[in-house]
């Protein structure tokens, strides 16, 4: 029996390799799969938790749904969709916000981190997303979530709150709990520049990322210049501990190739960076380089973009406007 799933992205910046081996990749193979029922979300009314520019913020909405359908995503299989287009989000995060408790929220590791030292000028919003967070995943009745290392506790508060919902009201699994999928091979990706820091969008340098808009040449001029160390290619993992850019690219090159690091480092042992990184750019070239190109095609398709947005929203709303009916009765509104 398929699997009903939900997931979100983001639409700030450019999205890049870590959020394609990470995220976009998984969902391919779960569109693939006819059993499943895949739901993806344009989140946002999430990417507002912090300030944005709002034309920047339509053109990232855009480029997110770009990314999905050159990465593969097909949306007639697929519903892909704009978070703000459907109101049951909101009012439902509303609502559940009555249910989740302070001292739920107060555990949450994310906001710790996002806000930093100064947590008194965060915005109220970045503090209760993951309220927000499983309104989305609740509305669409989700057998199970995708998500990384770094969400799994905002996935175990959003059962926490169907929980307490379901006690709360008497109405036994009305609010059905999702099971997190998490990629068992997929290892978690670095810097270029730094492989104890994670791949982010928000560094400075744009060497320290391959972005899924990078064409050919860029990709090449990246992994020559990643940061490696003097020492030939290793044995075994074990050697990789305290060898953190070596890691992070035979990771990137395991991930890209289905492979695990094990069968990598067997491919490779003794030889030296250069011969390596040869074999990881043109992987690399194969399986973004075409993707590149067809984000920047279709972002000259804003019409065409739109369609799928406003055919994702109907769908979207059809599913979420029901069970936000059915809310009220249980509530007494």
């Amino acid at each position: 029996m398929g699997k009903k799933i939900f997931s979100g992205v983001q639409p700030t910046g450019n999205l890049h390799l870590g959020n394609y081996l990470g995220a976009i990749k998984n969902f391919v193979a779960l569109n693939n799969d006819k059993e499943n029922q895949c739901v993806f979300c344009v989140v946002d009314l999430h990417a507002i938790t912090v300030k944005q520019d709002p034309r920047e913020l339509r053109n990232n909405i855009r480029k997110i749904v770009a990314i999905f359908v050159a990465s593969g995503i097909d949306p007639k299989k697929s519903i892909i969709f704009k978070q703000s287009t459907v109101p049951a989000h909101a009012e439902f995060a509303w609502i559940l916000s009555c249910i989740a408790r302070m001292g739920w929220l107060n555990r949450m590791t994310q906001f710790k981190e996002k806000a930093g030292k100064d947590k008194e000028k965060a915005s109220v919003g970045l503090y209760s997303y993951p309220i927000l967070m499983a309104a989305d995943i609740l509305l669409y009745e989700a057998s199970h979530v995708p998500v990384g290392e770094d969400q799994k506790q905002h996935l175990e508060l959003c059962r926490d709150i169907a929980q307490k919902f379901n006690n709360d009201f008497e109405v036994e699994n009305f609010l059905k709990n999702p099971e997190p999928l998490i990629l068992k091979e997929f290892s978690r990706i670095m810097s270029l520049k730094d492989g104890t820091k994670k791949m982010s969008k928000s560094e400075p340098s744009d060497l320290s990322r391959i972005n899924l808009t990078d064409d050919k040449d860029s990709i090449i001029n990246k992994i020559k210049k990643a940061k490696t160390d003097s020492l030939p290619l290793p044995s075994n993992s074990r050697d990789l501990e305290q060898r953190p850019e070596a890691k992070n690219l035979l990771g990137i090159y395991s991930s890209l190739n289905n492979s695990t690091l094990d069968k990598t480092i067997q491919t490779f042992e003794g030889k030296n960076f250069s011969e390596f990184k040869e074999k990881l750019t043109q992987v690399l070239v194969e399986k973004i380089d075409p993707i590149s190109k067809e984000i920047k095609k279709l972002m000259n398709e804003k019409d065409f973009l739109d369609k799928i947005i406003e055919e994702g929203h109907e769908k979207a709303d059809n599913i979420a406007s029901k069970k936000v009916k059915k809310i009220h009765e249980i509530i007494g509104f």
